[in-house]
């Protein structure tokens, strides 16, 4: 090695040939990749003696010595000389790296030397560029100064020329040339209103001011002379007044509202002493004449002097708007003095004229006047709660003139109210007498059968609404509420509860005494060839056909009742003022509908069960510890398949479109009397077992027919709902358990007890006493099992 090399040969020992540069894996890993190993001289691992040994591995293979070792001198001389190529070539890079390094640092001396002289160079042209701009910003200053200053003069000219042109005007009455010079006066006065401390602008402002009072005065008067001291009627419009008007909108608006005041008045003076309230057309069997005197005018109005004001003015408009007030007013004083003769068809005639005139104006006008009527202080006479919710309301209505004169009848409407009660007093008793000659109307696919009068009554419950609400959305329509919650009440009670079919007193009690007897005297032989005409004599029905389906038509009724009564309810809600609108309730009608509803299933289902009935009786009277063998189903399942199967069809038919409480029908009947056949099969004892398979076979035969119960005879086989056959499964099922608990044997009677506890897990100690008495246990051996059973638990 020379002297370049970086390494010190002095600092390594050359006798340690166990020398080794250790990397960290992912750098020995790395090195790997891009250098894989050729040579076993290049493992981390290497031992020397091994690889002696795999070169010479016998004494033979030593003659070979000299050959290996000339290999080994060349392949160190090999890398010696690339150790000092790499060395040198680095130092090489390294000596070119430092001579660019100290190039750079040259480079970067200079760049700054030249961004600080651009620095200021920059600052240079800044101050140069302000000292330019300097002039030109005072000159700017001084063109806006100035430029105000010539506007200043030319509208002091304008005001000082103005005013002397506007008094001329005015002397003259040139309304038509009055009107732009004046606008553009009042405009130049807002430009000086920052100056009224100067003599001279305050003096012309006073004169402005005195001129617009001069001109209001002057204009009012004018009108005044034109149509006073002669008939309105004769008056011919003028150019003259038609400028004032243009004159009048640039004035102060009080102006254009105390001569718009005067004039409708004006306008109104006949009204006033044609319907005064001592003459015969001001009672309400003449208010259409109001009517038809205001539409005359304003057709008249508008047809002479409607060119006279301008259009946005809306004259006509307000002319109606206080014909309303004036007629709304003095109705009131009427009606409150001539009460007593006021009747129903007198008040509806005068609110059904009423309401069609404030109909009429509404087609004919927007109503933007009406908002500014609503600003004035009440009247005394309007001073009232209900007044002022109208009022805060206005936008709340379809029509903003709705009510406009139809208010003054709303504390008259008790009358209306206690006419509609008398009216539905009527149509019930008419319903009630109907109800015994008519029959229901027929189903259809779409729609059940029900009582006619049901629609009846809510299409005159749905007219006093629309009728009430056109009149008043408070206290009456409230009132009118209270009304239809007490005639639902009495329709609920008078023609669907009371309509309902009575049971008649049980009669089943000779009917199965004598079959019992009769089952006594019969052989176990012959027990089934005799037992269907034995069935037959204790049978009891207890409705029609046509029974069944008017209970049936009673509660698609009461169902459709509770529908409709929930939908007033919503539009009851939805018509009446905000502020009553949890007042209204009819939940206590709907729990009413939901009673009779309840009713109505509970006596189908109370039919079906007197219907079976004597058929689960019968079954308890079999000798049942004389069957000798199984056979098919016993007869009184056959009775009481019979039966499901002539009634339920009936009874789905007639609600076939109340599915609903056709499912509730059947899972009430289910629950009553799946529990009626259990204790009935606790009354089968004595039973031996072919007596006990026998039920078994009867059981699993009643579970198939109660699972296909509600479509039992039908074409169309629909699968039970789940909340039904689940009421079934478990029912039946504790049945088929309890004869299986008969059917195992006494001994042991723990294992006895545990096939209980197995078969049935809710089994109580009445219960297994029950089962014992059905294999007819002792007493003494019945203790045995009570005892573990007791222990058990």
């Amino acid at each position: 090695m020379d002297n370049d090399s970086p390494l010190d040969e002095g600092s390594l020992d050359e006798d340690s040939s166990d020398f080794f540069i250790n990397f960290p894996p992912e750098v020995q890993k790395a090195i790997d990749e891009i250098l894989p190993r050729r040579d076993s001289l290049d493992e981390p691992d290497f031992n020397s003696i091994d690889y002696i040994n795999t070169h010479f591995p016998t004494e033979q293979s030593l003659s070979n010595i000299d050959e290996v070792v000339i290999k080994m001198e060349n392949q160190i001389n090999t890398i010696d000389n690339e150790i000092s190529t790499v060395i040198r070539s680095q130092i090489e890079g390294s000596k070119d790296g430092r001579e660019a390094l100290d190039e750079a640092q040259k480079v970067i001396k200079q760049l700054f030397i030249h961004i600080k002289d651009i620095k200021e160079r920059a600052e240079k042209s800044e101050e140069m560029v302000r000292e330019i701009t300097r002039d030109i910003k005072q000159l700017d200053c001084a063109k806006r100064n100035l430029t105000l200053a010539i506007t200043t003069l030319n509208h002091l000219h304008m005001l000082v020329g103005g005013v002397d042109t506007l008094k001329t005007l005015t002397k003259k009455r040139l309304y038509g040339e009055i009107a732009l010079p004046l606008q553009a006066i009042s405009e130049v006065m807002t430009h000086f209103e920052n100056y009224s401390d100067i003599s001279q602008i305050k003096n012309l402002s006073d004169q402005v001011k005195t001129i617009h009072i001069e001109l209001a005065e002057q204009i009012t008067q004018d009108f005044k002379d034109a149509f006073q001291g002669s008939s309105n009627k004769t008056v011919i419009p003028n150019k003259q007044l038609q400028q004032a008007c243009l004159v009048i909108s640039i004035l102060d608006p009080k102006v254009k509202k105390e001569l718009l005041k005067w004039f409708v008045n004006l306008q109104l003076q006949e009204y006033k002493h044609l319907f005064q309230e001592t003459e015969d057309t001001a009672w309400l069997d003449k208010i259409d004449k109001r009517y038809a005197w205001i539409k005359r005018n304003l057709l008249e109005f508008e047809d002479r002097l409607g060119n006279i004001f301008p259009q946005n003015w809306e004259v006509s408009e307000r002319i109606a708007v206080q014909f309303c007030h004036q007629t709304r007013e003095e109705l009131s004083k009427l009606m409150a003095k001539r009460k007593n003769e006021i009747d129903v068809k007198l008040l509806l005639y005068a609110i059904q004229k009423t309401t069609a005139f404030e109909n009429l104006l509404f087609k004919r006008f927007t109503g933007v006047t009406l908002k500014e009527h609503f600003e004035k202080p009440a009247t005394r006479n309007e001073q009232n709660s209900q007044e002022t919710n109208h009022e805060e309301e206005f936008d709340a209505f379809r029509s903003p003139f709705n009510g406009l004169i139809g208010r003054c009848f709303i504390p008259h409407l008790e009358i209306y109210i206690e006419s509609v009660d008398r009216n539905l007093a009527d149509l019930i008793e008419r319903f009630i007498q109907d109800e015994k000659h008519h029959r229901p109307t027929e189903s259809t696919e779409t729609q059940a059968a029900i009582l006619p009068s049901c629609p009846d009554l809510f299409v005159f419950y749905k007219k006093s609404m629309i009728q009430c609400t056109q009149l008043d959305r408070g206290q009456s329509l409230l009132s009118l509420t209270r009304t239809f919650q007490k005639y639902l009440h009495e329709y609920a009670e008078k023609l669907l509860q009371n309509n309902l079919p009575k049971i008649e007193g049980q009669s089943l009690g000779t009917s199965v005494q004598n079959f019992t007897k009769d089952l006594q005297k019969i052989s176990t032989s012959g027990l089934i060839q005799n037992f269907s005409s034995l069935l037959k004599e204790g049978e009891v029905t207890r409705f029609t056909k046509e029974d069944q389906s008017k209970i049936c038509c009673i509660l698609t009724t009461a169902e459709y009742c509770l529908e409709t009564t929930q939908q007033l309810q919503d539009k009851l809600k939805e018509k009446i003022e905000p502020q009553l609108t949890e007042q209204i309730d009819l939940s206590k009608e709907q729990d009413q509908f939901h009673k009779v509803i309840s009713n109505c299933i509970q006596l189908l289902v109370q039919d079906l069960e007197n219907a079976c009935e004597p058929s689960l009786n019968s079954m308890s009277k079999i000798q049942w510890q004389n069957i000798d063998a199984v056979g098919d189903q016993s007869p009184y399942i056959t009775s009481v398949t019979t039966q499901l199967k002539t009634n339920i069809p009936i009874i789905r038919d007639n609600l076939a479109q109340s599915r609903k409480y056709f499912t509730q029908f059947c899972i009430k009947f289910a629950n009553s009397f799946i529990p009626k056949f259990v204790q009935n099969l606790y009354k089968c004892k004595p039973i031996n077992t072919e007596g006990a398979e026998q039920l078994l076979l009867d059981t699993h035969m009643l579970k198939t027919v109660l699972l296909n119960l509600p479509s039992i005879s039908s074409q169309i086989n629909v699968a039970a709902p789940a909340t039904y056959s689940k009421v079934v499964i478990k029912g039946m099922t504790k049945a088929e358990m309890i004869l299986k608990v008969v059917m195992t044997p006494i001994e042991p009677p723990k294992n006895f007890v545990d096939q209980c506890k197995k078969l049935l897990p809710e089994c109580q100690l009445t219960d297994l006493y029950k089962i014992l008495e059905m294999k007819s246990i002792k007493r003494q051996e019945q203790a045995v099992v009570v005892d573990i059973f007791k222990s058990h638990k």
